[in-house]
């Protein structure tokens, strides 16, 4: 990992959402603040964080520059933050509305291949681009 990133995001890069919201997110990189790391990528090991791949295509993890790794809604807001737009995820740290983010978030993220069709992608053929319940949990 590389230190000089406040965080380095760990994503589905087949994930059409997921690249989508990379995409998004480096077009306002300027800083460089935020790395990227695509778990789907040939020689990505998911042991170096400490977790399985079911584990990371559950939920969104991201590192911070500290080697901490963080998973779910504060993952969005330390991306946002990085770019200079953590205002925008402000709300989903505030007490009364987190325990709701959090739950959308949850369910958004069971269902996100599923939602890829909407902009574009291929229904899945095969195993590989399945979410399999209950992982990721931890």
């Amino acid at each position: 990992m590389n230190s000089q990133h406040e965080l380095t995001l760990l994503y589905d890069g087949r994930c059409p959402i997921c690249r989508r919201e990379v995409t998004w997110l480096q077009s306002r990189n300027k800083q460089n603040k935020l790395g990227l790391q695509d778990i789907r990528a040939e020689g990505f090991n998911p042991a170096h964080y400490g977790k399985s791949l079911d584990e990371l295509m559950a939920e969104i993890h991201g590192v911070n520059a500290d080697g901490c790794l963080i998973k779910g809604m504060p993952v969005f807001y330390a991306a946002y933050s990085a770019v200079g737009l953590g205002w925008l995820m402000a709300p989903t740290r505030w007490p009364l509305l987190k325990p709701l983010f959090d739950r959308l978030y949850a369910w958004f993220a069971r269902h996100r291949l599923r939602f890829g069709t909407l902009f574009g992608a291929k229904p899945c053929q095969d195993a590989s681009c399945s979410i399999r319940s209950g992982h990721g949990k931890t």
